[in-house]
């Protein structure tokens, strides 16, 4: 069994998509080419960027079905991010709120798919 684990996300475009998440994790993907493209993310979970039209067996459901979590160290992280995402331009769904599992806030990529940004509730 592999040791990293892989977030593998299914967009229309990988190029634009990868420019995308460029921006928004401050960083370059580890590799890349037409129909894919991948980060390093903290913690050694890698992720994929995959043209939705070369996924074999074909994709059965739309983005936004899922979400991709960033966990962050406070509530002050969660809105020093939200706003950078929101300067960036980033589409939100859901403003900075309290609920029951922390403090968090959900956009959005090109493709639609969730991303959360949380400070898990102290316990």
């Amino acid at each position: 069994m592999s040791s990293a684990p892989m977030i593998i996300l299914y967009v229309a475009s990988p190029a634009e998509s990868a420019s995308f998440y460029s921006r928004l994790l401050g960083s370059a993907p580890v590799d890349s080419s037409p129909n894919f493209a991948m980060f390093a993310l903290e913690g050694g979970v890698m992720l994929g960027l995959w043209a939705r039209r070369d996924v074999q067996p074909a994709p059965t459901t739309q983005a936004g079905a899922m979400e991709v979590g960033f966990i962050a160290a406070d509530d002050a992280a969660v809105r020093e991010r939200h706003a950078q995402w929101a300067a960036q331009g980033v589409p939100m769904l859901q403003a900075p709120v309290t609920m029951d599992f922390g403090y968090t806030f959900t956009a959005t990529d090109p493709d639609g798919h969730r991303l959360r940004v949380f400070a898990p509730k102290a316990v």
